[in-house]
């Protein structure tokens, strides 16, 4: 049982802001990687507890999130080219595809440290539906027939991923405050906006997601029809919504493809560079 297990830094608990947490200059970042590779790790227990015979850690973060010497010493290691090209070395030869630490996509109300891959997108659609980082790496996995198990982060994220993946098991481990959208917010506006959140003690948010994993393996393992898939139906419409980033005025940005969403994705990634 092989499994592709992403990892982000934003929906871990303990880890509260942006600036100072998760970028290679905050004060806190070292500490921030070890609290996202502590839960990592809580989750590799929980799944090698189920029956995984492999697994490999995608480090998503933009900076870096994983700390390798401190990871699991049963699995592999991923890092590659942040970010993209997807699918991130994604292939048909896993089984199940799960998330720890991810946060909720751009626009979502109560959610901590909310964006899509980076704090100047205000919404993105495939074929009109709004998806995040989760999202678009749940929609490549289903085309691959690889099955989104489990994923842990904010509560917004879990109520956005079982939305788009009905059956998920999901952890919450704190809850972001802030109400409203930040429709209106400038892309410096935003990334500061959505700092505040009620977290779980690090110990207790790492004890549900260990048992978490256990149980989402063990529930595929016994009944895979029990997870569902999101939809996604050639041909692709890919649209990216900006907000106001210093001099540059909102716009929107999309790409038409035929079959191959994992194309679109790469040519948008390479044309924003």
């Amino acid at each position: 049982m092989k499994i592709f297990l992403m990892t982000d830094m934003e929906g871990v608990a303990g880890i509260v802001g942006f600036d100072e947490w998760a970028t290679r200059e905050g004060n806190y970042y070292e500490l921030g990687k070890s609290l996202l590779t502590a839960e990592a790790n809580a989750a590799i227990e929980g799944f090698y507890a189920a029956g995984a015979t492999e697994i490999v850690v995608v480090d998503g973060h933009g900076a870096g999130g994983i700390h390798p010497l401190q990871l699991d010493d049963r699995v592999s290691y991923l890092r590659g080219p942040v970010p993209g090209p997807y699918p991130f070395l994604l292939d048909a030869s896993f089984d199940a595809m799960a998330w720890v630490g991810q946060h909720a996509k751009a626009g979502t109300e109560e959610a901590h440290m909310a964006h899509t891959g980076w704090f100047d997108v205000k919404d993105m659609f495939i074929n009109g539906r709004s998806v995040g980082e989760f999202g678009l790496m749940a929609m490549i996995g289903t085309l691959m027939n690889v099955q989104p198990i489990f994923g842990s982060g904010d509560e917004a994220f879990t109520r956005e991923a079982s939305d788009l993946v009905p059956g998920i098991e999901t952890v919450s481990v704190k809850r972001g405050v802030m109400q409203g959208t930040g429709e209106a917010c400038t892309t410096d506006q935003y990334r500061i906006r959505n700092d505040g959140a009620i977290h779980l003690h690090p110990h207790q948010a790492r004890i549900r997601i260990r048992d978490g994993a256990e149980r989402a393996l063990n529930r595929f393992i016994r009944d895979r029809a029990s997870f569902d898939k999101p939809e996604i139906i050639s041909p692709y419409h890919y649209a990216i919504h900006y907000r106001q980033d210093g001099d540059v005025q909102p716009r929107i940005v999309e790409y038409e493809g035929e079959n191959d969403l994992i194309a679109l994705l790469n040519r948008a990634l390479e044309e924003k560079k």
